[in-house]
């Protein structure tokens, strides 16, 4: 299997970078997000694949952002912070055996928690819809080409 990254590329050669079909409501990107969502898909942006230099966002990785939990009294009236939240990351990766599935893992988680009033962070990972190169954001395809990907 071709996996399209050119010879000698840092890029995953078990990653199929191949087109497939997206569902309609990928790739996600925090698009209409507020206040601590919004932070933390903002957070999400600076997470890179660590093989190449593409977010884990632009790649479509992110499946969705979800923050539950208390709110300061202030928060509730419009003025303050989310206090004691969670926030629930669902993701995929671009292999199922990633071999850096951890280390993207915790990034996310990490990165998470850098959110107003975030004190915990899971990270879920799931495999449906399989992710593949369509679920990749304009932006993320324009990266993939300067690193030397085709598609």
């Amino acid at each position: 299997m071709d996996s399209g990254a050119p010879l000698g590329s840092d890029a995953c050669a078990y990653t199929d970078y191949t087109p497939g079909e997206a569902p309609e409501e990928f790739p996600k990107t925090g698009e209409g997000a507020t206040g601590v969502e919004a932070e933390i898909w903002e957070a999400l942006y600076e997470v890179q694949d660590p093989e190449m230099p593409v977010s884990v966002v632009d790649l479509g990785l992110i499946y969705n952002v979800e923050v539950a939990g208390s709110e300061t009294p202030e928060a509730s009236r419009g003025g303050g912070e989310t206090a004691g939240a969670k926030a629930t990351v669902e993701m995929t990766l671009t292999y199922t055996g990633c071999p850096a599935r951890d280390m993207i893992l915790n990034d996310v988680r990490c990165a998470a928690m850098t959110a107003s009033g975030i004190d915990e962070a899971d990270v879920n990972l799931r495999y449906n819809p399989p992710w593949n190169v369509n679920m990749v954001t304009d932006q993320g395809k324009e990266h993939l080409r300067e690193f030397g990907l085709s598609v």
